[in-house]
């Protein structure tokens, strides 16, 4: 039976339920930690400052240390652990690999997290502080070195990785668009 200070909740994390009884200041990250063993994402500050703890809540980036567990029950959470499909890597997770956007490795998962909510911000039209033209109809802006810097500066790499991170977010950028393109000459032709 729950106290008047916690609750039983269920988290949908990675496509599967989980059910839990939790103190009602329990932080999302500390439910992934400590209560499900979901390690992948990292305590850095603590303090919503540095980016590691990214997850995807509902498809949108959120920093999970500052998130409480039992307002994240009923939304679709996704972790480091639940990005790749099967035994194939996300577009993301591949361009990180190829292009050496890590070094200690200890910021990657939520860099990873976080360029994916920003990937899904451009493309749905979503203006960065330095977006020039912040019009609807202007449509997306260029994925430009500048914007991906811009939208990825929540997430903090203390080995200074950020050249190699500004090329990988923009590599899988670029192969989705390419995916985008042959998903719809395919559909096109059919």
């Amino acid at each position: 039976m729950a106290s008047p200070t916690s609750s039983v909740i269920t988290l949908h994390i990675n496509g599967e339920k989980f059910t839990l009884p939790v103190d009602h200041r329990t932080t999302l990250l500390d439910a992934l930690r400590e209560r499900l063993t979901l390690t992948g994402t990292k305590k850095g500050c603590d303090q919503g400052q540095c980016g590691a703890c990214t997850v995807l809540l509902d498809g949108r980036r959120t920093v999970a240390c500052l998130q409480l567990a039992v307002a994240a029950e009923g939304r679709e959470i996704t972790t480091i652990e639940g990005v790749a499909e099967e035994d194939r890597l996300h577009p993301v997770q591949q361009a990180f690999l190829e292009l050496d956007g890590y070094q200690c490795g200890y910021c990657t998962p939520g860099q990873i997290c976080s360029a994916i909510g920003v990937l899904r911000e451009h493309a749905e039209g979503v203006p960065s502080a330095v977006t020039d033209d912040i019009r609807p109809e202007a449509g997306p802006p260029p994925l430009t070195p500048e914007e991906i810097r811009e939208r990825m500066s929540g997430n903090l790499c203390r080995c200074g990785a950020y050249v190699a991170i500004v090329e990988a977010v923009a590599r899988a950028a670029a192969d989705g668009d390419r995916t985008a393109a042959v998903t719809e000459s395919e559909e096109a032709g059919a």
